[in-house]
């Protein structure tokens, strides 16, 4: 085919192959003639680059399960590693005091009102058992002593009675119901002498006795320490409920701490801990529990726990201050990195691989925190496979 003179000129190369094929369609338009519909360079390019490109969604959430798709930029911002266990051993200080043995204490109480003639001790000093503490002179007593007295009489009486009337009775010489009434006065005179002698008793001095000065020694009731003392010479004495002084025998001591009502589970009978005093800096004693109270202050909402230790050289004074620290017995438990935690709604969440790429988030309780690792309590378990970074990119 041959082109007119005004048509037949050489075509750009730049046009190829797309122009050619333009050129010969444009032909079969024109009538009579040739139309040219040229085209562009690089219309095929252009083509191509204005058509629309399918952009990759970061992920896909299928109910609770998330997927992250190839090619998503989220895979970069994403870490997931194992969950897995540490041996931990947990470790909890708290304040204490030192405190006497309640079992080694004794508030000396006078049995009877009265003068306080003579004081024997001072505060801190040390008494053995029985040794006289104070002398009280009480009209309590003389009237304790006359009963006795008048008791001790009648019945001597009575005795001299009975035992005639016996000796009539066997020979037929007194009535029955003189016998009867003899014994029964026998039996009275008796149970009062009793009554006067256990009244002496119970006071504290002994009913038969040489003195007649009536007074009262009161006797140290323990070997020990007088770490309180509250009388006087010269006081007078009227409430029986009142002690005078306390004695404390300290060659054993307790440890007193006051544990928070949320660390109670980790406290326990026997359990091992250290006790430090504030008198004795450097100084660490070994120790058992001894003690843990079943019952928690209501004021405080703290339970006491108690720890002994031997005091033979009186070193540990009550009062001390002292610190604990209680050791739980060493656990495997499964940790996660802390920057695996996402809260929301008030809970813990994670995110567990449960195939590659595919996540979904699981509730967990939580324990202690060591460090940058967390414990778990509940909800993984050791080689579940979690974010550890970006996991906030997950949450809703």
């Amino acid at each position: 085919m041959t082109l007119p003179d005004h048509e037949n000129r050489s075509l750009p190369r730049s046009y190829g192959f797309a122009g050619i094929i333009l050129l010969v369609i444009g032909a079969g338009l024109g009538a009579g003639g040739y139309h040219i519909i040229a085209a562009q360079p690089g219309s095929e390019a252009n083509a191509r680059s204005s058509a629309p490109k399918e952009s990759v969604p970061n992920l896909v959430r299928n109910g609770e399960r998330i997927e992250v798709p190839e090619g998503s930029p989220l895979r970069n911002k994403l870490k997931v590693d194992d969950v897995t266990e540490m041996p931990i051993q947990q470790t909890l200080v708290l304040p204490a005091v030192v405190e006497a043995d309640p079992a080694r204490l004794s508030k000396v109480l006078p049995p009877l009102s009265g003068r306080v003639t003579q004081l024997k001790v001072d505060l801190g000093r040390r008494v053995e058992l029985g040794q006289p503490l104070a002398v009280l002179e009480s009209s309590e007593l003389r009237t304790a002593y006359a009963e006795y007295d008048r008791a001790k009489i009648l019945l001597a009486l009575a005795t001299k009675n009975r035992d005639r009337v016996r000796g009539l009775g066997k020979i037929g010489g007194i009535a029955e119901k003189d016998l009867l009434q003899v014994e029964a006065d026998f039996a009275t005179a008796e149970a009062e002498f009793q009554r006067a002698e256990a009244r002496l008793k119970q006071i504290g001095v002994a009913p038969d006795t040489a003195d007649t000065s009536r007074v009262l020694t009161i006797l140290s009731p323990i070997a020990g320490s007088v770490i309180d003392l509250v009388v006087s010479p010269g006081a007078f004495w009227n409430d029986s409920t009142a002690p005078l002084m306390t004695v404390a025998d300290l060659t054993t001591i307790w440890v007193t701490a006051t544990v928070p009502e949320k660390d109670i589970s980790v406290v326990a009978q026997g359990q091992s801990v250290d006790v430090s005093f504030a008198a004795y800096p450097g100084e660490v004693l070994k120790g058992h529990v001894l003690f843990v109270s079943d019952v928690l202050d209501p004021d405080t909402r703290r339970a006491k726990v108690r720890i002994a230790f031997p005091n033979p050289e009186n070193r540990f004074k009550p009062g001390m201050f002292a610190n604990v620290t209680f050791f739980t017995p060493v656990q495997t438990v499964p940790v996660v990195l802390a920057t695996a935690l996402v809260l929301k709604k008030d809970t813990n969440r994670v995110f567990v691989e449960t195939a590659p790429w595919m996540f979904e988030p699981r509730i967990v309780k939580t324990g202690f925190q060591r460090g940058d690792q967390i414990v778990i309590q509940e909800g993984l378990k050791v080689g579940d496979r979690v974010v550890v970074k970006g996991a906030v990119l997950l949450n809703d």
